[in-house]
């Protein structure tokens, strides 16, 4: 882990807030992209705090030339880039009946496109130098789909696929992990405007597994030696189904 300049979009909150913090204790070199550029500030000053390296980049997953400035933002700090984490995402639930189509749309640019945005910035840049790591969030709505989650668990069964397809590409010289986190402490979700499915993710979210947990998962499939490659890592919480 140590001096590996490693990208983290959805960085302001959540999974990647913790993951940029536990990573930069590690040794890690963070690059942090988020729209929220106040709470970026507050990140990257609380790793500097604790002898961390750390910059940010205000990003929107949605605008290509956003993300492709937040990986020249790393090669320009810092030369080259070891590791990109395709993190943000939303997750606006509602049964299809209700045709909440705006949101069906939000959720495939930023958790689909958003996704394919990055690894088309990093890939060339990767390719170049002969090595790197992309690790793409995906969920265990991925894996199962439940009621009010057919939109969402489609774009996450969408990076998966991605992520399957790009690692059998790669040659053997970039990694490709997927990372499928279960309910966990996030701010996903917030954006629901359905009263139902907010008032079910309420109930869901009494057990839900600290951000941390999942932060564990990310620095577990970058740790592993050169010649190991973590296809996914799925964490969900005890007991779930």
């Amino acid at each position: 882990m140590q001096d590996k300049v490693i990208i983290i979009t959805g960085a302001s909150s959540g999974i990647g807030k913790a993951t940029a913090k536990l990573l930069a204790q590690k040794g890690a070199k963070i690059v942090a992209g988020a729209r929220r550029k106040e709470n970026l500030e507050e990140l990257v000053t609380s790793i500097q705090a604790t002898g961390g390296t750390a910059t940010f980049q205000v990003t929107d997953v949605t605008q290509r030339g956003d993300v492709e400035n937040l990986v020249q933002h790393a090669v320009d700090m810092y030369g080259k880039v070891d590791v990109i984490i395709n993190n943000a995402g939303v997750m606006p639930l509602s049964t299809m009946d209700k045709l909440k189509v705006d949101e069906w749309e939000k959720m495939i640019s930023v958790n689909i496109n958003g996704v394919l945005y990055g690894i088309a910035a990093a890939l060339p840049v990767m390719q170049k130098q002969g090595y790197g790591h992309i690790i793409n969030t995906s969920s265990t709505a991925g894996h199962v789909v439940e009621p009010t989650a057919a939109v969402y668990a489609g774009t996450k069964f969408a990076v998966r696929a991605i992520s399957e397809g790009l690692r059998k590409e790669s040659g053997g010289k970039i990694k490709v992990t997927v990372i499928s986190p279960g309910v966990t402490e996030t701010e996903l979700g917030q954006d629901i405007t359905d009263e139902t499915s907010a008032a079910g993710l309420k109930e869901i979210r009494k057990t839900a597994l600290p951000a941390e947990v999942i932060a564990d998962a990310i620095a577990y499939a970058i740790d592993q030696p050169s010649y190991v490659d973590v296809s996914e890592v799925l964490v969900r919480e005890l007991g779930r189904i």
